[in-house]
């Protein structure tokens, strides 16, 4: 009984060392390129906010939500770092793909310290990752709201991008929609297999998927 009570907490410890905020910048593993369909969210949350993200004038699909450091286990998050952060400029060049300088501002903030990049390389390397990945164009094509297996979205993806296979992506659902598409990439951005704690597929056969307004 003691030994199981001691595995528990050396388990427990062992977890939150993983979640932990404030690790070495540079220090990690692979990166998580997480990519967003925005109808979804502004169905979900962005509309009730009035966020222009949703104004139909930018014609948003796949935006990026973030390139994240990560461990094989757990990932670092609002790491110290000596580097500058962005300037206004800098994250309002990144509206075009994030949708909003406040999400560029934020993944700066969150992961971007995490990278050991200036803001400028993140910000750079971010956009160099967005823009490696095909964006399967069925899903621009859409004229009503549908209803589709998750899988359905994370096989489009591997069909558009040759050399991704099923363990280097995921795709998550929230509130009944498709939420976000995940791919595990290298320090080079190939796509490399993602942790087990990456890989939370989301199982839903009728997940939401909006088109774009």
């Amino acid at each position: 009984m003691r030994r199981a009570v001691l595995g528990l907490i050396v388990w427990i410890c062992g977890a939150g060392a993983a979640l932990a905020d404030g690790e070495k910048p540079g220090a990690f593993d692979y990166y998580v390129l997480s990519l967003s369909w925005s109808p979804n969210w502004c169905a979900r949350e962005g509309d009730a906010r009035r966020s222009d993200q949703c104004d139909a004038r930018h014609d948003h699909g796949w935006i990026l939500h973030g390139l994240w450091p990560q461990y094989h286990r757990g990932w670092p998050s609002y790491c110290p770092t000596p580097k500058a952060p962005p300037s206004r400029g800098m994250t309002r060049q990144m509206q075009d793909i994030q949708g909003s300088s406040g999400l560029a501002w934020h993944q700066w903030k969150k992961h971007g310290t995490c990278s050991g990049l200036s803001a400028a390389d993140y910000f750079a390397l971010s956009r160099q990752a967005y823009e490696r990945i095909a964006r399967p164009p069925v899903f621009r094509k859409l004229g009503k709201t549908v209803k589709l297996p998750a899988r359905v979205v994370e096989d489009a993806f591997i069909q558009a991008n040759p050399g991704l296979e099923p363990d280097m992506i995921t795709v998550t659902c929230r509130d009944g929609y498709i939420e976000e598409v995940r791919i595990c990439l290298s320090r080079d951005l190939d796509p490399v297999p993602c942790g087990q704690d990456v890989i939370r597929d989301c199982a839903a056969s009728d997940a939401v998927f909006d088109p774009i307004r």
